[in-house]
């Protein structure tokens, strides 16, 4: 492979906006039918070259070459046309539209009088469905009705539909399980045969030597490495190039013993008809209870439904022994609950508003005096949270949509910091996170943990249960299916665990 020519060549490539240097003087090369990840923390560089490669970005200076020859990638659509395609994190799907449509969208096989054949689009449709081993999903169905794991392969589908000979990948795998994971890289793999290119953005290091066959790594927009074998190189090395720092432990030490005291948090027999069944956990004040599963085991709607965003259908929910109004969200808020949503920019922030208005947003009422708000005190109590969390920049008045996902994080816990709540509801708290900003955030949690709030987390992510929780509820189905402490059990355990085929999983009562 590396004897041949590359297929793509990008030399010095500079791009400048205004008061920062995004990329400064970038060399990546890229063969064909080789996985190539691209790695660096949210702020490195990462976006915009891939931007720059897709052709939704022009550089200030430096060359791309495709095959030997100087190309120039004036809009996506020349990229696309060389045979460049990018999957964004974010899919910029129609949901409106049928997968047919979405997969040709902009090159609809049309008749000679310019009429779209729907049945030809379709029955192309089927045929990449089939090639990327999803043949169940309905060309003719709405994009907007398929889950996430199917729109990424209708994107991968719209990719091939062109002629297509690389394809950027920017966190694919964020929003898929374990077996969603096998099977995207399944498709990596027969696209590589075939002789694609793939770059592949994620950080979650353990993919990289799975599926990788060279790395490059930015910083601060420069390539601080490039070419380097995914396979052989130490993630210490990978990480400590990231970060500029030796990253020894990811995971702040647990406490030797959990802090006695009554649970802050109880869930009694707690329901959603169709979600999970009934379900008992207490969380004790400074500890961090983690619930392992599957996307579709009920995690994210066991949180919301105690948050009060779902009302339940049995159960109940208790703060420090008082019961909470079901499917209240005020109330839950007023009981000292706060929630980190999954999906923090749709769910959780005001994305064109200040990190202040973002932090105060659940505490105004502590800044309102005969009708006015205190704006001294809202800034002033804010910037004094985001400095507790060591937010970067260290300025409340800028839009929240300018940070980085690790301090987008950031804010939304200082949000809850500021109101001063005693149980914190986390839902994939490191999604999209850099892994030096994922150390800053579980230092976070557990500091809070350890001034005793009490942490329910959930996260696809086994190695962040494992790493980061003191007990670990597994679920499979919407029920339990074992718990036992976190130092207990391993990635392979819990596995077996939730997978429906395994024997362990079906033995029925939860374990302790």
């Amino acid at each position: 492979m590396a004897s041949e020519p590359p297929l793509l060549t990008m030399s010095g490539i500079t791009k400048a906006f205004p008061g920062v240097r995004a990329l400064d003087g970038v060399d990546l090369d890229v063969h064909s039918g080789e996985v190539h990840c691209l790695l660096g923390q949210n702020g490195a560089g990462k976006s915009t070259l891939i931007k720059v490669l897709a052709g939704a970005h022009q550089p200030d200076t430096g060359t791309i070459r495709w095959r030997g020859e100087p190309v120039t990638l004036r809009s996506p659509s020349a990229a696309m046309r060389l045979g460049i395609a990018t999957i964004y994190q974010e899919l910029d799907l129609v949901e409106h539209l049928s997968v047919a449509e979405n997969v040709h969208l902009g090159h609809e096989p049309t008749t000679t009088g310019f009429i779209v054949r729907g049945k030809a689009a379709r029955a192309s449709t089927a045929r990449l469905l089939h090639r990327l081993g999803h043949p169940e999903i309905d060309p003719a169905r709405r994009v907007g009705q398929l889950s996430a794991a199917q729109q990424q392969i209708v994107s991968m589908a719209r990719a091939l539909s062109h002629d297509v000979r690389l394809i950027v990948m920017d966190e694919p795998s964020a929003a898929l399980d374990p077996d969603e994971v096998d099977n995207l890289f399944r498709i990596v793999g027969d696209l590589t045969a075939d002789g694609v290119a793939v770059v592949h953005i994620s950080h979650r290091l353990e993919e990289i030597r799975r599926i990788g066959d060279r790395v490059t790594v930015l910083k601060d927009g420069r390539a601080v490495a490039g070419g380097l074998p995914a396979k052989e190189t130490p993630t210490r090395e990978v990480v400590a190039l990231m970060t500029g720092r030796n990253v020894e432990h990811v995971f702040p030490p647990r406490p030797a013993e959990t802090p006695a005291g009554q649970p802050v948090l109880e869930v009694r027999r707690l329901a959603r008809k169709g979600e999970f069944e009934p379900l008992d956990l207490t969380v004790g004040p400074g500890e961090i209870v983690g619930l392992a599963g599957l996307v579709g085991s009920g995690r994210s709607e066991i949180l919301e439904t105690i948050y009060g965003a779902r009302r339940p259908t049995a159960g109940q929910v208790l703060v420090s022994g008082s019961p909470l109004r079901p499917g209240n969200v005020r109330a839950a808020v007023r009981a000292g609950i706060g929630l980190a949503p999954e999906e923090r920019k749709a769910q959780a922030l005001l994305m064109l508003e200040s990190v202040t208005h973002n932090v105060s947003v659940s505490s105004l009422s502590r800044f309102a005096h005969a009708g006015w708000i205190d704006r001294g005190a809202e800034r002033a109590a804010a910037h004094e949270a985001i400095r507790e969390l060591s937010l970067r920049p260290d300025n409340p008045s800028v839009r929240v949509r300018t940070l980085s996902g690790g301090n987008q994080q950031k804010a939304v816990l200082a949000r809850w910091l500021l109101r001063g709540c005693r149980v914190l509801l986390l839902d994939e708290p490191t999604r999209g996170v850099d892994v030096g900003a994922r150390a800053e955030l579980y230092a976070v949690v557990r500091r809070l943990a350890t001034e005793g709030v009490a942490v329910l987390l959930v996260s696809s992510e086994l190695p962040e249960v494992l790493g980061l929780a003191d007990r670990v509820l597994v679920l499979r189905e919407g029920r339990v299916v074992h718990e036992a402490p976190a130092r207990e059990l391993d990635e392979r355990r819990v596995l077996d665990l939730v997978m429906a085929d395994s024997p362990v999983a079906s033995e029925g009562s939860p374990a302790s």
